[in-house]
């Protein structure tokens, strides 16, 4: 019997074992899979020595999160260990230019200068700005959704810097990024550059509620610069496992649940596929998507809004990854300084990622879809070897379930056998943007949507983020409405990860949240 079941091991359910069992609390993680992280995870995939991040590759939110910031020595003890990158994220345009954010103030606002000198002052007012407003905007996404929270937030701001910048923070926070770049910026470039952070989760350019996320990620890189981890992404998970470990906790690998227990209204532990029963004292964790956790409660939770919210619960476009191997970094045709950067974004314009995100939507393959190129080893040599590189390849968007082509080249309707020609396309398009790319790659490892459910049943259809960020399925509406610290109708059930508030990314803060919550 442990104090606390975990039911899955991505960094979430990590974070709330391992700060669970910083309290004392007895603790047990089951996962599925062969290795735990979840959506973070580090694996020699092409060939020995090439190590790839096959999920997240940036750390920053987790850098910056209250888990690390408690449990910082303690991590370092396990291992933990990052890179700092100082010219953070650019984005290449078919034309031969580029523009790019780098922790340099000067350098980055000559860049925009270039395109804007109003832009290039308005970027630097901004920045001035940011460092008021963040710790406000970071305290609304680092605490328990809730009225009383958001109240409590609200009420800060007022204080500090008077009702109309509550009204301004409010009116960001639903903006569209189309509508809030348009107002804000003139050239097209700098807009495209900060919008293509939009389509990392699923705020398409007329998307309201998404003008936050390439506000918060222009300005944090610009602010802060970015960190991935060293030897990769897993060194976040080991260091985790390595904490719960030492207190006396375990991390149980190829160990899926089939169900989890209840008794009078109250969950008591978990049955093991393999057809062991865990008895949990205080606490049932499921690190899991709301179609898995539905599936662990097959006589459902009590309560028909909660199951049927969990039915209705939505999730966003699909994603391809590309694992390259490579004998060099790629040849930018629009400069060698591009081969600074730790993230390259192929995403021209606001029209190209709105038609992409349309056409991924209605199920068919994007003719050209937003490419995140991820240029580790520039900031980490260590993940290759010696004078060698990889390039860790996001495409954004995709359908999980194909319906046609919106090029009308690929006839497949299945991703077993479209994905390696819509691969090809990928490669055809960075082949423009870096002519001779093809013949540097050494090795490749591609994965479709339906390859990313397999490894991680988190992904529904591919979906990276699980689940739409949209207004309606976020805040105080994320995973079901007035489910959002976490809660189950069952007592002593409790959600964690993407699906829960506050959402995607690599900041632990649901795993946290719910840590804090139950031990304090």
């Amino acid at each position: 019997m442990a104090d606390a079941v975990v039911i899955g091991a991505g960094h979430n359910g990590l974070a709330a074992a391992a700060a669970l069992a910083a309290k004392g609390w007895s603790v047990e993680v089951f996962e599925q899979a062969d290795v735990p992280g979840g959506a973070v995870k580090t694996r020699e995939v092409t060939l020995p020595g090439f190590r790839h991040d096959t999920g997240a590759m940036n750390l920053s939110l987790f850098a910056g999160s209250p888990f690390a910031q408690a449990h910082g020595a303690a991590l370092a003890r396990h291992g933990m260990d990052f890179a700092p990158a100082a010219d953070c994220f650019a984005t290449a345009f078919p034309d031969g230019r580029w523009l790019g954010v780098s922790t340099d103030l000067a350098v980055t606002a000559a860049r925009i200068g270039g395109q804007s000198a109003r832009d290039a002052a308005t970027w630097r007012r901004l920045v001035a700005e940011f460092g008021q407003d963040a710790p406000h905007i970071f305290a609304v996404l680092g605490a328990p959704m809730t009225l009383r929270s958001l109240g409590r937030t609200a009420l800060s701001v007022a204080r500090q810097r008077g009702i109309g910048h509550v009204r301004s923070l409010a009116r960001l926070m639903l903006q569209s990024p189309r509508a809030f770049l348009d107002e804000t910026f003139e050239s097209e470039r700098v807009k495209a550059m900060c919008a293509a952070w939009g389509m990392h989760l699923d705020f398409a350019p007329d998307q309201s509620g998404g003008a936050v996320f390439p506000y918060l990620e222009a300005m944090a890189n610009q602010s802060f610069g970015m960190v991935i981890g060293r030897g990769g992404a897993d060194t976040i998970v080991r260091a985790m496992v390595g904490m719960i470990e030492a207190a006396g906790g375990s991390v149980t690998c190829n160990a899926p649940v089939a169900e989890v227990l209840t008794a009078g209204g109250r969950a008591t532990g978990v049955w093991l596929a393999e057809g062991r029963r865990v008895k949990a004292e205080k606490a049932v964790i499921a690190n899991v998507a709301p179609s898995g956790l539905a599936r662990l409660l097959p006589r459902g939770s009590g309560s028909a809004r909660f199951d049927d919210g969990l039915a209705r619960f939505r999730h966003a476009p699909g994603t391809m990854m590309l694992h390259l191997a490579m004998d060099d970094l790629p040849d930018w045709a629009a400069g060698a300084e591009l081969r600074r950067f730790a993230y390259v974004h192929l995403a021209p314009s606001l029209h190209r990622m709105a038609a992409t995100y349309a056409e991924a939507q209605a199920g068919l393959l994007p003719a050209e879809p937003v490419i995140v190129v991820g240029q580790p080893t520039v900031v980490d040599p260590t993940r290759a070897p010696e004078g060698k590189h990889i390039l860790w390849v996001q495409v954004r968007m995709v359908p999980g379930t194909i319906r046609g082509d919106a090029a009308n080249e690929i006839a497949a309707r299945d991703w077993t056998t479209a994905r390696d020609a819509y691969a090809e396309r990928v490669l055809d398009i960075m082949e423009r943007y870096a002519p001779g790319l093809r013949a540097r790659i050494l090795a490749r490892h591609v994965e479709s949507p339906e390859d990313l459910e397999a490894d991680n049943p988190n992904l529904v259809g591919g979906d990276q983020i699980c689940g739409s960020h949209h207004p309606a399925q976020n805040f105080l509406f994320r995973p079901v409405p007035g489910f959002s610290d976490g809660a189950t109708p069952i007592k002593r059930l409790w959600m964690v990860g993407a699906a829960t508030w506050p959402g995607a990314g690599t900041g632990a803060g649901s795993g946290t949240l719910l840590a804090k919550r139950l031990a304090g």
